[in-house]
């Protein structure tokens, strides 16, 4: 795994949020290596919002704002419905 990677790894698993830390870092740990760039910047942007919001989101109880990309937001979502 290259050295962005590894950091949004590191990041998506200690999040400040202990739920978010075990959903995106689950999904981090999986599926990381197949995200093409554009996915990775989204995924950086979506690690930067506020833990609540994301945790709504992924959860499903809102949907994503503008500011983030709704179709990896639904990615991740769907990954953690499965395991």
């Amino acid at each position: 795994m290259d050295a962005r990677r590894k950091r949004l790894l590191f990041r998506a698993q200690h999040c400040g949020m202990r739920e978010n830390d075990i959903l995106l870092g689950a999904f981090a740990e999986a599926r990381l290596p197949d995200l093409d760039e554009r996915q990775l910047e989204a995924f950086e942007v979506l690690l930067g919002q506020p833990d609540n919001d994301v945790y709504d989101w992924i959860s499903g109880r809102r949907p994503p704002t503008e500011a983030v990309d709704a179709a990896l937001v639904e990615m991740i979502k769907n990954f953690n419905n499965k395991t």
